[in-house]
């Protein structure tokens, strides 16, 4: 079951981040900025994935 969750959370990772590379040029955000946006997006939604992680195996 954790393999699963393991790429379940690495194909949630791209789409995220894709779709953060579109807001970033969407916006012109400037270069300096980029980096920024992208460690805190990535840094939450980790956070969220690893929560849902420990929430399903109390489940089980």
């Amino acid at each position: 079951m954790a393999f699963v969750f393991i790429i379940y959370a690495l194909v949630i990772l791209l789409i995220i981040n894709s779709l953060t590379h579109s807001l970033c040029t969407k916006t012109n955000m400037s270069k300096e900025k980029q980096p920024r946006v992208f460690r805190t997006i990535n840094v939450l939604i980790t956070i969220l994935l690893i929560s849902s992680y420990v929430e399903v195996l109390n489940a089980v």
